[in-house]
């Protein structure tokens, strides 16, 4: 009997709410894994376009330096700040509209705080799946566990004779399942505390940039970063 022991042989056993536990692991596992490789091809493009942001003023003007920021910023992170700042302060093209009515430097302001907020909501995106896999996938894992174990005993009291080899067999294949939820849940937990730590770097990037574009727009002087 001891040959027969395994995954396969707890599969065969299971009831409809084991495979439905399994199947529930799978799919977390699955789509955590989708976004651990899609955010960390992400990041790894944002971490290496943050570097032309020196060069952004290095540039004789600032239509030359919003160009050559679209050019680097493969996934537009820092572009929206330059040019939707740019089309704030440019007060021909705000005629005609609420916003000339309002202080140019509120205005800016607002639109450099607003186009933070978007590519902060960007950033974040996925990292709550993450974290729900991370924290509920053991828990899962662990109910599939204490589902088979009950089963287990059941089919042992039931056959009469109570012996150890008996009950050992079906509860290691029993927690199994315990096993998929804690590897389910390891790398979205890893994952999520990766892409936290790139996305407070990224924002405190974004932030200095910001405020060098508003007394830049506001005062035509760029103010040297602490």
């Amino acid at each position: 009997m001891n040959q027969t022991l395994g995954f396969a042989h707890y599969w065969a056993q299971g009831d409809a709410v084991t495979h439905s536990v399994a199947y529930a692991l799978l799919l977390m596992s699955v789509v955590s894994w989708y976004y651990i490789f899609s955010k960390a091809w992400s990041s790894w493009r944002i971490r290496k376009s943050a570097g032309t942001l020196d060069g952004f003023w290095k540039a004789p003007t600032l239509a030359d330096a919003i160009s050559m920021l679209k050019h680097s910023d493969s996934e537009n992170v820092y572009t929206p700040l330059a040019s939707q700042g740019a089309e704030a302060a440019n007060l021909t093209a705000q005629a005609g509209s609420l916003n000339a009515s309002i202080d140019p430097n509120e205005l800016i302001t607002r639109t450099l705080r607003r186009e933070i907020n978007r590519v902060s909501s960007r950033l974040e995106n996925g990292l709550t799946l993450l974290a729900s896999v991370g924290s509920t996938a053991p828990f899962i894992g662990l109910f599939g566990t204490v589902w088979g174990i009950y089963h287990a005993l059941v089919a042992v009291s039931s056959s009469g004779t109570i012996q150890i080899d008996k009950v050992a067999g079906p509860v290691g294949e029993a927690l199994i399942m315990t096993a998929a939820g804690l590897v389910v849940a390891i790398p979205a937990v890893l994952a999520y505390n990766a892409f936290t730590r790139v996305n407070r770097v990224t924002l405190a990037e974004l932030d200095a940039f910001a405020h060098d574009l508003h007394a830049y727009l506001t005062t035509g002087a760029r103010v040297g970063k602490q």
